[in-house]
């Protein structure tokens, strides 16, 4: 069925469910999985204050050490399973572009995702990274709400 699964992160709660489900699900099908988290870009021109008070290197390292706490519950949960993981930090704008290249490079067969279930108004003001992976994945997407 499923031999490499895609699971995306950003340590919320809700990423936490959908880790604890993606990872079962591979437990359950003999499959690997590969964490994926993605942060932000240093930019030199931003609104953002945390790229505006750092320089270049200094926001790469915050960044690394986000990404570090991003995967600790997800290390701990495929660890307490058994699952063999691998883990993909990303620096990316687009969230859904890093996990949809890191889905192709790992030979992903399914990627799984939580949504955090906004709608109407909210969700088109702001988008959603679920969505667009959902439009724009060639592998199927196992959603967890």
């Amino acid at each position: 069925m499923y031999t490499k699964i895609l699971i995306a992160t950003d340590g919320s709660p809700l990423s936490v469910r959908a880790v604890e489900h993606g990872v079962a699900l591979a437990k359950a099908v003999g499959a690997s999985v590969c964490f994926v988290t993605v942060t932000d870009r240093f930019h030199i021109f931003s609104f953002e204050t945390e790229q505006l008070e750092a320089t270049r290197g200094t926001f790469r390292k915050e960044m690394r050490e986000q990404a570090v706490r991003r995967f600790t519950d997800a290390v701990r949960i495929a660890e307490a399973q058994g699952v063999p993981f691998t883990k993909v930090h990303l620096e990316e704008d687009e969230p859904y572009l890093g996990i949809l290249s890191t889905a192709e490079r790992q030979g992903c067969d399914l990627i799984v995702m939580a949504s955090h279930g906004r709608s109407g108004v909210s969700a088109l003001l702001l988008g959603s990274e679920t969505t667009k992976v959902l439009t724009h994945s060639k592998i199927p997407v196992l959603v967890v709400r």
